[in-house]
């Protein structure tokens, strides 16, 4: 009897066991839950103790609980608190609680903010709370006052988004570029800040995009704007704007030096340079082979020597024929460098623009070409009456020319070695196909401007849709220009007003109370078609 009981009770666990793993088997079918939407909703705050814009404040702690857990993220550079105090409060985070607490005594009669910037973030995803602040008073009146406006870029004119917009109460502006600041907003994403709860006084104004989030303006890293004007509040203030720009540096300096691991030498500088040059100092006798190429702001340089066997090399930047700096290069006696000859080309796409020639531009100097080992084909029929010619204006490219016609197919095979530079590099095999473009999907765009004002000069740009300057032209007065053999597609205008006549767009200076040279967007697209001739009229407004 016993025995049949635990043979019975045997079956019955082993059927147990069977249904409980044919139900995790079951179960297990199929991936597993994905999750819903990724979280993109900062902490959210559910209370404050004392209340936010407290009067007669009088405690030595601040509670503020938020909806979920998180975390102070670069606490030290995005808190502050204003005005000043010599010990700042302490924070803590405590589950889902913000523990302030004062230590420092707090004048009396005084209104406080607690600007935390950025600082507090949730703790999975990091969406952070922005230009959130504590504000209240020591006595029975709060500051109310409110001063806002908008922050965009100097030369693209679009609004910057988390750039600082910074009040200094006058007199204390010397702190600009030593202290953190302490009454700042950030911009939204139109570029649109708000700074509340100011008490009545004079103040000095600036705006901030910076790489590091200190509030502490560097020039060397920071776009700055100002208002050139203390501003003195006695009531809210509205339209507050102001531009950003990149100082130029008082004193030359190169930030950036490398002798790459191609053997090339580049160098970034932290001036735009109008007449530069270069010299190889040691060894001399580097100087007469050498090549460089200056940007075409000035501001960096590439250099390629026929020698790399030196120790150590000294180079000269000059401007304008005054020597600026001198830099030192040092190489090891067992460095080794490697070369690639690539072929790059102005096509566009797959097809040649036919109001240009095929150009082929490399990263080294061509020393010489072997068209033996160059076939170009037109429909597959074998061509041999074409040339290549250096490029008189640029020593990295040549021409490749041909008498191209519509409605064909090209393909040119480049064998290895069709192309040599130095140090016996040589180009790889490589092959470019391509049709010549139709003169009809090309239009032109003729532009009347009119001019706000004699004796004043204006830079016109003509840009593409990636905002790259395609062509250029002085304007004086009030006058017709053409752009022709434009490919169909986007164009933008932007006018610059030259006021200082030199050419070009000048930036501003903070300290000398010098605005950049105002831009002129033209907020209509100016879209060219294939084929067509477009009209346009441009009516410049007076500079301000």
């Amino acid at each position: 009897m016993t025995k049949n009981r635990l043979l019975s009770f045997a079956m019955s666990l082993c059927c147990l066991v069977l249904a409980i793993s044919l139900m995790v088997s079951c179960a297990s079918i199929g991936p597993g839950p994905q999750g819903g939407p990724k979280d993109s909703i900062p902490p959210k705050v559910l209370n404050m103790l004392p209340e936010n814009l407290t009067r007669n404040f009088a405690t030595k702690k601040v509670l503020i609980t938020f909806d979920e857990y998180f975390k102070l993220n670069d606490q030290f550079k995005q808190f502050s608190i204003s005005p000043d105090i010599e010990i700042l409060p302490t924070l803590r985070v405590k589950g889902k609680i913000l523990e302030i607490e004062f230590t420092d005594t707090l004048e009396s009669n005084t209104t406080y903010t607690l600007n935390f910037g950025k600082s507090i973030v949730d703790v999975n995803e990091g969406n952070s709370l922005k230009n959130f602040s504590y504000v209240f008073s020591t006595g029975p009146e709060l500051d109310s006052l409110t001063i806002s406006g908008n922050i965009r870029n100097a030369q693209t004119g679009k609004p910057e988004i988390e750039a600082a917009a910074i009040l200094i109460p006058f007199g204390r502006d010397t702190l600009f570029e030593k202290k953190k600041a302490s009454i700042y907003a950030l911009t939204d994403s139109s570029g649109n800040y708000k700074i509340s709860n100011l008490r009545e006084g004079k103040y000095h104004m600036y705006a901030l995009k910076e790489q590091s989030s200190d509030k502490i303006y560097q020039q060397s890293t920071d776009e700055v704007g100002f208002v050139k004007d203390p501003i003195v509040l006695t009531k809210d203030t509205q339209q507050v704007n102001m531009l950003v720009f990149k100082e130029v540096a008082e004193t030359f300096r190169v930030v950036d030096r490398r002798l790459n691991t191609d053997g090339t030498i580049t160098m970034n500088f932290n001036q735009q340079l109008d007449h530069p040059g270069l010299t190889v100092i040691e060894p001399a006798n580097l100087d007469a082979n050498k090549k460089y190429k200056f940007s075409s702001t000035g501001d960096s340089v590439k250099v390629w020597l026929t020698d790399l066997s030196f120790d150590s090399a000294k180079v000269s930047i000059t401007n304008g024929g005054q020597l600026l700096q001198t830099i030192n290069f040092n190489r090891g006696k067992r460095e080794t460098y490697t070369r690639s000859l690539i072929a790059a080309d102005n096509l566009e796409g797959n097809l040649l623009n036919p109001n240009h020639p095929l150009i082929f531009t490399f990263g080294f100097p061509i020393e010489s070409v072997n068209p033996a080992k160059i076939t170009l084909t037109e429909d597959s029929v074998k061509k041999t009456d074409f040339k290549l010619e250096k490029d008189s204006s640029n020593f990295l490219a040549y021409k490749f020319i041909y008498p191209w016609r519509a409605g064909r197919i090209y393909e040119i095979k480049a064998d290895t070695g069709a192309f040599a530079s130095g140090f016996d590099t040589r180009s790889k095999i490589f092959t470019k196909k391509f049709e010549l473009a139709k003169k009809d999907d090309y239009g032109t765009l003729k532009v009347k401007i009119l001019t706000p004002e004699p004796n004043k000069q204006y830079l016109l740009e003509i840009t593409n849709e990636s905002k790259n300057v395609v062509s250029r032209l002085t304007v004086n007065q009030d006058t017709t220009v053409s752009f022709t053999n434009y490919r169909a597609g986007k164009y933008f205008i932007q006018i610059v007003y030259d006021t200082n006549k030199n050419g070009k767009w000048d930036t501003g200076n903070y300290k000398k109370g010098i605005y950049p040279e105002k831009i002129f967007h033209e907020p209509k697209e100016l879209s060219i078609r294939a084929n067509w001739d477009r009209n346009e009229t441009i009516t410049l407004p007076k500079e301000n």
